[in-house]
């Protein structure tokens, strides 16, 4: 099957690396091109070799794109040379995303899109009002998709509220290379001089709520054998970073680029902690989770989902902060609890979130969309 893949290759987000994820594995039985939006930067690891085009932009960053004028044309005309089967689009709130059904439908290509924006939880009021106007907007132009993936059935029941037909929308979690994030041996704690390990992992901004997560552990008053680190930059980081420092046993590493490393972190922590306002589906929770090690993340999203029935803590997000305070001691004093919390965390992934089943589900949803298209023939590589 020829694919044509459009999405995020920097900069690094959630996004960027559930299209590397993808990419990687449908490329290994699949004819797969990358539209992208150009970099500037260095070229990233662990991406495929396979045909790739850049798209011209004016901005970007981990929230959003803005392309340039000539983007539309470039993108068009690359389909027409591409002949792809089926066009992926992994949505990086664009322009572009609102006219691709249009171009789509000009070349005559079935058009899929996966819907990453997040949000606050079950039948949830959205925390952040931009959050919600993103639903809004999206939502009329979402129907124009052949199908839309979503993480789950929470997030699919949000978008029919919003009018989007429940048929036109497809329920396929996130999923982890197992086999790459696993269980092993770290010396991370060494590193940091470190018995009790407190990690989390995102982006320094206020939709994430590290300054609770930050209270917390400073109230906590933890023993200075205690550690906990911040993995990721943003926004916010200059404004945090003065005031929880070292003396409190809080160490920022900033953005981590080498995965490898950021493997060797998780294997060698024994708390992840995740007390977003709004999310999707965390990648890093699964691969924090997928690393063995117990976990805490707040009912946003699907992740409350992933914890539910004893597989980690779900906190909420009203009281996320005392229910930290309690918590964040109890896992310092009883590494048997983080232990048997860990086993439970990787088993969930290993039982609905391996991304060998994500591709595969991936693959049946594309011949399912294949199968009610009329593809001229001689187009199917």
């Amino acid at each position: 099957m020829r694919i044509a893949w459009i999405g995020k290759k920097s900069p690094f987000c959630g996004n960027v690396t559930y299209s590397r994820e993808v990419t990687n594995a449908l490329h290994r039985e699949h004819e797969v091109s990358f539209l992208h939006f150009a970099q500037e930067e260095s070229e990233p690891e662990n991406w495929p070799n396979f045909q790739e085009v850049s798209l011209p932009f004016i901005y970007k960053s981990q929230v959003y794109t803005i392309p340039s004028f000539k983007a539309t044309k470039l993108l068009t005309d690359s389909l027409r040379e591409i002949k792809p089967d089926i066009v992926h689009a992994s949505l990086t709130l664009s322009p572009l995303d609102f006219v691709l059904p249009e171009i789509c439908e000009q070349l005559n290509l079935p058009l899929i899109a996966t819907f990453h924006t997040p949000f606050a939880g079950k039948g949830a009021k959205f925390i952040s009002g931009t959050q919600l106007l993103a639903y809004q907007l999206y939502a009329p132009f979402l129907g124009n998709y052949d199908r839309v993936i979503v993480f789950s059935q929470i997030q699919r029941e949000l978008l029919a509220r919003l009018g989007v037909k429940k048929k036109k929308i497809a329920v396929i979690p996130n999923g982890v290379d197992t086999a790459k994030f696993s269980p092993g041996d770290s010396t991370i704690k060494a590193e940091f001089k470190a018995e009790r390990l407190f990690v989390y992992q995102g982006r320094i901004a206020p939709e994430k709520n590290v300054e609770s997560l930050l209270r917390a552990w400073k109230q906590s008053q933890m023993r200075t054998s205690s550690k906990l680190l911040i993995v990721g930059d943003g926004p916010l980081k200059s404004s945090l970073e003065p005031f929880y420092g070292s003396e409190s046993g809080i160490i920022w590493l900033g953005f981590v680029a080498d995965e490898q490393r950021r493997i060797e972190i998780l294997r060698g922590a024994d708390v992840f902690i995740l007390p977003s306002l709004v999310e999707g589906l965390s990648l890093s929770l699964l691969e924090a989770m997928s690393c063995g090690i117990a976990c805490l993340a707040t009912d946003v999203g699907a992740d409350g989902e992933v914890l539910e029935q004893g597989a980690g803590v779900v906190l909420n997000t009203k009281t996320a902060r005392s229910q930290l305070r309690t918590l964040l001691p109890l896992f310092q004093d009883h590494p048997e609890l983080t232990t048997l919390l860990g086993q439970k965390a990787r088993q969930r992934v290993l039982d609905r979130y391996t991304l060998s089943k994500n591709i595969t589900q991936l693959e049946e949803l594309y011949k399912e969309v294949l199968a009610q298209w009329p593809v001229p023939l001689g187009r199917r590589a």
